[in-house]
Formats: C-alpha cells, sequence, structure tokens
C-alpha cells in the first residue's frame, strides 16, 4: 500500500506539472493566446483526485499497523488470501436479479409500463436471494 501512495503521489506531482505548461503552452499560442480553460480545468481535477487518492491510500497504510502482504518480499500467496464471505456458486438469484434490472432499464427505454414490471420482479428476486438460505435443501 506505501508503493500505490508513492505512486499516486507521484502522479499528481505529473498532473500538476502538465496542467501549468499547458497553460503556459496555451497562452504563449500566437493565435490565442489565453488560457484554454477546458484542458486546464481538467489536468487540476486530475491532479486533486490523484492527490486525493494517495493522501487517503497513505493514511490508510499508516492506520492498518503494518505491511500488507503485497508490501513485503517474503510473503506468500496464501498470506493475502483473506476469507471473502460466503457465496452460493448454485444460486440462480443473482441472473434473475440482472434480468429484473435490465427491464427497468427497458421500461425507462422503451415504455415505462415495463418499469412497473420490472420493479416487482427486482423486488421478488431480492427478497428470494436474501432468504435463499432460510428454507429448501441449505436451510439453518
Amino acid at each position: 500500500m506505501r508503493a500505490n501512495a508513492i505512486l499516486f503521489w507521484i502522479l499528481s506531482i505529473f498532473f500538476l506539472l502538465s496542467a501549468i505548461v499547458y497553460t503556459l503552452w496555451s497562452l504563449l499560442d500566437p493565435m490565442h493566446q489565453k488560457v484554454e480553460w477546458v484542458g486546464t480545468v481538467g489536468l487540476l481535477l486530475s491532479f486533486i483526485l490523484a492527490a486525493f487518492i494517495a493522501f487517503y491510500v497513505g493514511r490508510s497504510h499508516a492506520s492498518q499497523g503494518g505491511e500488507l502482504p503485497e508490501d513485503r518480499l517474503d510473503a506468500n500467496v496464501d498470506d493475502g488470501d483473506p476469507e471473502l464471505g460466503h457465496f452460493s456458486p448454485w444460486s440462480w438469484w443473482p441472473v434473475a436479479l440482472a434480468f429484473g434490472a435490465g427491464l427497468v432499464m427497458l421500461g425507462l427505454a422503451v415504455g415505462f409500463w415495463i418499469c412497473y414490471i420490472g420493479v416487482a420482479f427486482t423486488l421478488i428476486c431480492l427478497v428470494g436471494w436474501t432468504y435463499e438460505y432460510y428454507r429448501g435443501y441449505f436451510a439453518r
């Protein structure tokens, strides 16, 4: 994570220098001799975004109290493999939920009456996916 923070600080410095060079170059243009604001503002906002990310990653690294396995040279692959939770590889509810969300988007694009069907189908699928382990073979 320390390497990521350093890379984002380097990237933010690059964007700041690019904004300065871009602004000076647009001022030195003999045809216009004025600031081209779209590129200047875009590069300055890119600098701010990279600086925000660098600051956040740096603070996260400082508060975690140790090095991540990705930052250590003697780490194994299994060191960075935490338990992410329980996922159902046999569940069809995410597919049905995606279909319901697709119906909602189709309703927004084609006819709003399809949205009502899509919202109802999405809510049923969301409840089904949430309570998947409360009935059937895998009830707990």
